[in-house]
């Protein structure tokens, strides 16, 4: 015990650094809108009051955001001389679009023309993972909005709801993390739901972790989710036992054998994402460091800066 202790630690000590996008800065809205975090964060408040199901909503629209052409507010455009990603059957159940665009017409009169949508969404996920009792982290702007929309892209770039171990380290180490970090920003799914859809395709896939568990999990879900569609569409789970708390629940899960994804069960066995598992679910704060900053690399991965894109009026459409 007292070794497998000691390779913990070692673990939870690995060093943690922030990694701006280029021409993202802290400053940048200093002179220009100096006031925009705060208009953002008083919006939101009042969005979180009425239905305190948003903060993982925004975090989720966040990740599919920055996962097709990077982080440019892409999948907030409408169809309108465009191919929007919302048309894309791996963007189901996305939401917050909406708030986004509330937030955007409150900054817009303040200051005109000014703040990117995509700066927007990523300040809105940021403040969902603090209002709901995650780590307050101070994130660079600067960032441009798209001009272009493809929903043939959204179905390419998105992952699938099967994806494992190799191919979620492959998405995120493209984009600077490392192991770690890639285990880290998966604690996402430590707010929110998982709709049944997702879940079907692996409720009869074999188990090797923690039978025991997992055999009475996996009869919750076969209980609480129908295979049929469009039944499928409309039923879902907790991702965790505490997904309204941003905490790290969602690790004590996964090792007790209650993951609702294929991701959550296969990250407990596998050499390369085990130890990091355990260390995320018995040290929060460690979670929260790792998190921040695979947050910071996810949220200033291929960024549209300086006379790139543009910065629209109303984030569902191109001026």
């Amino acid at each position: 015990m007292k070794r497998v202790a000691v390779v913990l630690f070692v673990v939870c000590m690995i060093c943690f650094h922030e990694v701006d996008g280029v021409g993202l800065s802290y400053d940048f809205y200093e002179k220009s809108c100096p006031q925009v975090e705060m208009i953002v964060k008083q919006g939101l408040g009042s969005v979180f009051l009425l239905d305190p199901t948003i903060p993982a909503a925004l975090l989720r629209l966040l990740f599919h955001d920055c996962q097709v052409q990077g982080c440019d507010a892409s999948i907030l455009l409408d169809d309108t001389n465009i191919t929007s990603e919302m048309a894309s059957a791996k963007n189901f159940g996305i939401r917050g679009r909406e708030s986004i665009g509330i937030i955007k017409s409150m900054v817009e009169k303040e200051c005109p023309q000014t703040v990117s949508c995509s700066d927007i969404l990523v300040l809105a996920a940021r403040d969902a993972v603090a209002s709901s009792g995650g780590p307050q982290i101070r994130v660079p702007l600067g960032r441009r909005d798209a001009i272009t929309s493809s929903y043939h892209l959204a179905d390419a770039s998105l992952p699938l709801s099967t994806t494992g171990v190799d191919e979620m380290l492959r998405i995120f180490t493209a984009k600077g993390m490392s192991v770690e970090e890639s285990v880290a920003i998966l604690g996402a799914h430590t707010i929110g739901i998982t709709h049944c859809i997702n879940v079907i395709d692996s409720l009869d896939r074999p188990k090797s972790h923690n039978r025991r568990t997992e055999s009475h999990f996996q009869s919750f879900l076969k209980f609480s989710c129908p295979k049929a569609i469009p039944a499928a569409k409309s039923f879902f789970v907790g991702n965790d036992l505490t997904n309204f708390a941003f905490d790290n629940q969602y690790y004590r899960d996964t090792i007790s054998g209650r993951g609702n994804l294929r991701i959550d069960s296969d990250m407990t066995t596998d050499p390369r994402t085990a130890p990091i598992v355990a260390c995320f679910a018995v040290d929060q704060a460690y979670f929260f460091q790792s998190f921040t900053s695979a947050f910071l690399k996810l949220s200033s991965y291929s960024v549209l800066t300086g006379n790139q894109g543009g910065v629209h009026r109303s984030c569902n459409r191109v001026d």
